[in-house]
């Protein structure tokens, strides 16, 4: 018999950045559907006090320390994650960095920096994955984008390029695993209220409040606010559901 909708028990889920802002929310949301978590990121400090938080509510819980632009540690972290739980259904690829210049004050340093870990690797993580979905009889993919897959801003070249090329490798991967059960989809968040976007409120206060009036919803969003899209996403809820690309933004993006 098939699972309930929107039923994650058994499963077994990998959050890249799962240790805080979104991912961490997103982390906890799926826990609280059953599934287990693997929270895969650089700093271990930070991950022990998601697991921790995971873990108090019930939720079995790793830490995995991955640096996502490292082939090595992005195979290690998958072989860690089906050792400790026995398989894996679902990855949610959501590490991302930043750099906020004009394009031609970029050093090709910087920029190379933002694709890695924003674009190749969900790539890396995404192929490791791919044959232990395989196996599983099938499995849920979703990248993490961003408002700037669709819109743009003079500081942030690189990371609307990663962004807007997280959606097209989306939905390449969608099209090409179709047959083996695998669904692909991306999330892209609106302004959220994070640690990252904080430096944004205090350093450029007009931005932020230019941010928040053009939202309908007339506020910034909370990281527990993707939970619901992505329990949808990673659930048998959403297995005709493909190449997608959702915004969860309050309404920003319908804004002319």
């Amino acid at each position: 018999m098939a699972s309930a909708p929107f039923d994650l028990s058994g499963k077994v889920a990998l959050v890249t950045g799962g240790n805080g802002g979104i991912g961490k929310g997103i982390a906890l949301g799926l826990g609280r559907a059953g599934a287990n978590i693997a929270v895969v990121a650089r700093n271990q400090d930070k991950s022990a006090g998601a697991v921790a938080e995971l873990e108090a509510l019930g939720i079995q819980a790793i830490s995995i320390r991955c640096d996502v632009t490292d082939v090595d540690d992005v195979d290690t972290a998958v072989a860690a994650c089906v050792e400790r739980f026995g398989g894996l259904d679902i990855v949610v690829n959501n590490s991302g960095i930043n750099v906020r210049k004009l394009p031609h004050e970029l050093d090709l340093a910087e920029w190379q920096t933002v694709i890695d870990v924003n674009l190749t690797g969900v790539f890396l993580m995404s192929k490791a994955a791919y044959p232990e979905m395989v196996k599983r009889g099938g499995g849920k993919v979703i990248n993490i984008g961003s408002m700037m897959s669709i819109f743009a801003h003079e500081t942030l070249a690189p990371y609307a390029a990663s962004k807007g090329g997280v959606v097209q490798f989306t939905k390449a991967c969608a099209s090409a695993w179709a047959k083996e059960n695998i669904q692909v989809n991306t999330i892209m968040p609106g302004w959220i209220a994070t640690d990252m976007t904080e430096t944004l409120r205090i350093n450029v206060p007009e931005r932020y409040e230019t941010i928040r009036a053009r939202t309908p919803a007339q506020r910034w969003g909370r990281p527990d606010e993707l939970a619901g899209t992505a329990v949808f996403l990673a659930t048998s809820a959403s297995d005709f559901v493909t190449g997608t690309a959702i915004p969860v933004d309050g309404g920003y993006s319908i804004q002319s």
